[in-house]
């Protein structure tokens, strides 16, 4: 038992590490970080709304923001459930192409900027994709996805990639968005008790 706690301790060290190290290596003028923050309360200083949008995994780490951006008294939705409202020029849309493209992604950024939305886009590819041409502003996650998968990847000590396809940028979403959330909380001025407040109580 002790033996398999350490493997599983040891892989989950590698793991975070390998997080770690995408997140140091971005080199862009700002960081993912605060261009999230930025449009997030910009969105929110307008009185818009934000959207979240996104296929397969990176899509539930969005929807998991969201619940999140809800928690912290933001008027946020998912686009696709039935409740979502219009988009119109006040809100945003965050959405993710951890490759660079999906034509599902393409279209609902382009109906976005057709009504003049701000657009958060999250990548690995911000120069060969096609989802860039639509983003008013690119959040840059250097990790490995699908799109690069088949090649081998040195990270942090030149330890060999862990984790199969997108699954690297999909733990960096999820690690970003936390510490979103908290700057959010400070910038907003919303107190751990008000953020819970807002959790549902029908479960």
């Amino acid at each position: 038992m002790a033996e398999q706690n350490d493997s599983m301790s040891a892989m989950a060290i590698q793991i975070c590490n390998q997080i770690q190290f995408v997140l140091s290596q971005a080199t862009e003028e700002r960081s993912a970080l605060e261009v999230m923050v930025e449009e997030i309360t910009g969105a929110a200083a307008r009185s818009g709304r934000v959207f979240v949008n996104g296929v397969g995994r990176e899509g539930l780490m969005l929807k998991a923001l969201c619940m999140r951006l809800a928690h912290l008294g933001l008027s946020a939705h998912c686009v696709g459930d039935m409740t979502t409202p219009p988009i119109s020029s006040q809100d945003l849309l965050i959405t993710s192409a951890g490759p660079g493209c999906f034509s599902t992604v393409d279209a609902i950024c382009g109906v976005a900027r057709s009504n003049a939305a701000r657009v958060l886009l999250l990548t690995a590819q911000p120069k060969s994709g096609s989802a860039a041409q639509y983003a008013t502003a690119i959040a840059f996650l250097p990790a490995q996805t699908m799109a690069d998968d088949h090649q081998p990847q040195l990270q942090s000590g030149n330890e060999p990639q862990l984790l199969p396809m997108g699954s690297l940028y999909e733990g960096v979403m999820f690690v970003l968005f936390e510490m979103v959330v908290f700057r959010l909380a400070k910038v907003l001025g919303q107190t751990p008790e008000a953020i819970r407040s807002r959790h549902t109580n029908l479960e």
